[in-house]
């Protein structure tokens, strides 16, 4: 039945003439051998093939739809390829952004694709990984076979791309028996960045065990090594850690600090008025600097940052460390091996012997450490080190609970120091934070202007996520005449800190963080995360 006003049309005229054609030729003709005919049907079959291995090993897909992706990409291979890398493009953009940006993305998920997450130019070095004698990833593990040059290609890959983004953590889970999570800790928070089939992941974690001197066998016992990496005039340290877990080994990779020569208190964030205390501490040629917080809290940055104070070449200044975790030029540097018997309390005794004018005490863990480093303390030799505790009460709380005196401790401590890391809103993209009436009246009340307030955004300089870098609050407890009579003769001076103590301690650090806020440095968000 003709369509009324599509049979005289321009379109069902052309159709005609089409079909005409194809009956005079025949059916025969349609089918002739063509060599571009058979040239383009083998490239589509050998496409799909590749697409079908290529599917499970980019990590660009999902791994629960794996097997349909599979069967699918055996007919439309190139077109999964596709659809995969423009999925990929969208979730990396999170909101979106122009056009340009969406084709940017897309190439770097073509290049994530073939094992080149960062898009590497002509001259730009290529990483290496090295392990303690010097020796090449691919000596190693690869010995030049093809079936390990993906293997190779990913671990570099994943190691590159996580310090093109600044991680500090790179974590590799098992989620189930079929798929491992890699992410990566960025300014303090986890970040899922891709899923790789199990059985590839395995040979990953096996080529980075090898590069740090460990048992590839052994996947149920906790392991330690470590491995370095060069990219071009750059050397970068890692500390590993594997353990058995439920479904699979897991793997931690932390990377260690860089140019720790280069760490100033201005860096990290401290305002002058606290570093102006800090620097005072640092200078008297004795007593204690203490620095708490919990772990991820930058107490070992700003400890580089406080040597950086003090004049190397002029002064001997040993630190003992678990692990070295950045070479400090013109100090000795020696590391806690419980192996060979070589703890913080025997490396300090040896320590005292050396002349030295400055000890760094990478950890207090027990009493017998604390009590010989507020000892050299009292001798004549400026201590700085650092304790896991909350706040600057906790710290001296912790001190007392390990038995050490309270007359050794108020007479040995100059300063205690309680910190903890924000991050910094991405300049970029932070956006003025809105506010209900009622909160803009509150914020006046108390002097403050709410149009300096900020929130996070996000762009690609970011990662979507607002926030780029981190900025330290601290509440700083300087031991005065008055309070060491406290400490030496208060028998009830623990149960005061813990009511007093860590009430103001609390108190200080929230104002630190509003201060921030109110700068637009952070966020209230970050606040309430931080510090509650």
């Amino acid at each position: 039945m003709p369509i009324p006003g599509f049979s005289h049309s321009p379109l069902a005229t052309a159709l005609g003439a089409l079909l005409a054609q194809a009956e005079a030729l025949g059916s025969d003709a349609l089918l002739a051998f063509s060599p571009v005919k058979l040239v383009l049907f083998v490239a589509w079959v050998y496409g799909c093939l590749y697409v079908v291995k290529w599917v499970g090993e980019s990590g660009l897909a999902p791994v629960r739809y794996l097997p349909a992706l599979r069967v699918v990409s055996l007919f439309v291979g190139p077109l999964v390829a596709l659809a995969l890398m423009i999925s990929e493009s969208s979730r990396a953009q999170g909101q979106g952004g122009p056009l340009a940006q969406f084709f940017r993305q897309v190439s770097k998920s073509f290049n994530k694709a073939l094992g080149r997450d960062q898009a590497e130019g002509e001259n730009e070095p290529k990483l290496q990984l090295f392990d303690s004698l010097g020796t090449d990833l691919q000596e190693i593990y690869g010995h030049g076979q093809k079936a390990d040059k993906h293997v190779l290609n990913l671990t570099v890959q994943m190691i590159d791309n996580a310090l093109a983004q600044r991680a500090s953590d790179i974590l590799i889970d098992p989620k189930d028996q079929n798929a491992y999570a890699i992410r990566l800790r960025i300014d303090g928070t986890l970040r899922t960045v891709r899923e790789i089939p199990a059985d590839t992941c395995r040979a990953v974690i096996n080529s980075v065990k090898a590069v740090s001197n460990m048992d590839i066998a052994e996947r149920r016992r906790p392991q330690d090594g470590a491995f370095t990496a060069v990219k071009g005039d750059t050397r970068y340290s890692f500390r590993v850690a594997s353990a058995g877990a439920l479904n699979g080994e897991k793997l931690s990779i932390r990377v260690l600090n860089r140019n720790a020569d280069r760490f100033t208190l201005a860096d990290a964030g401290i305002p002058d008025r606290q570093r102006a205390v800090i620097i005072e501490a640092v200078n008297k040629p004795s007593g204690m600097v203490l620095i708490c917080g919990p772990t991820g809290s930058g107490k070992t940055t700003t400890l580089y940052s406080m040597l950086n104070q003090i004049d190397r070449r002029t002064h001997n200044v040993i630190t003992v460390e678990d692990p070295i975790e950045a070479h400090l030029p013109n100090a000795s540097q020696l590391e806690i091996n419980p192996k060979a018997d070589i703890t913080f309390a025997k490396a300090l005794r040896s320590i005292l012997r050396q002349d030295p004018d400055v000890i760094v005490v990478g950890e207090i863990r027990d009493e017998e450490t604390a009590e010989i480093a507020l000892r050299a303390a009292q001798t004549g030799h400026l201590v700085l080190a650092t304790i896991h505790c909350d706040s600057n009460a906790t710290a001296l709380i912790r001190l007392l609970d390990l038995g050490v005196s309270p007359i050794l401790m108020s007479t040995g401590l100059n300063l205690v120091m309680s910190q903890r890391l924000m991050r910094r809103l991405c300049k970029a993209c932070r956006k003025p934070a809105q506010f209900s009436p009622r909160i803009v009246q509150k914020f006046r009340q108390k002097g403050i202007d709410p149009s300096n307030i900020y929130e996070a955004g996000g762009c690609d300089q970011c990662g979507w996520t607002g926030y780029f870098g981190r900025t330290a609050i601290c509440d700083i407890l300087v031991i005065t005449d008055e309070l060491r009579a406290e400490i030496a003769h208060n028998e009830q001076i623990a149960n005061k800190l813990r009511t007093e103590g860590e009430k103001s301690g609390r108190s200080t650090m929230r104002l630190e963080a509003m201060a921030r806020v109110v700068a637009g440095i952070t966020s209230l968000e970050e606040l309430k995360r931080v510090v509650g």
